[in-house]
């Protein structure tokens, strides 16, 4: 029988605050607030839904973050 995951505390974060930052700057302070995955997305990506804790997402144009979610 497969372990049951558990859950760890997603750093307390508002993604918010990284729109507008330069893609570089704003992963390595994603990083030190301890987000354990950062990706950069081009606008209009197809990515898949799939919900992954302790991942920060940015949408990134002309390198500078426009949008970000968790997950």
């Amino acid at each position: 029988m497969a372990p049951i995951p558990t859950h760890r505390e997603q750093p307390d974060d508002a993604p918010d605050s990284y729109v507008g930052l330069g893609a570089g700057e704003a992963g390595r302070l994603a990083r030190r607030r301890g987000w354990t995955t950062v990706r950069e997305l081009p606008p209009g990506a197809i990515i898949t839904m799939e919900y992954l804790e302790g991942r920060l997402n940015f949408e990134v144009r002309d390198g500078t973050v426009i949008r970000c979610w968790k997950g």
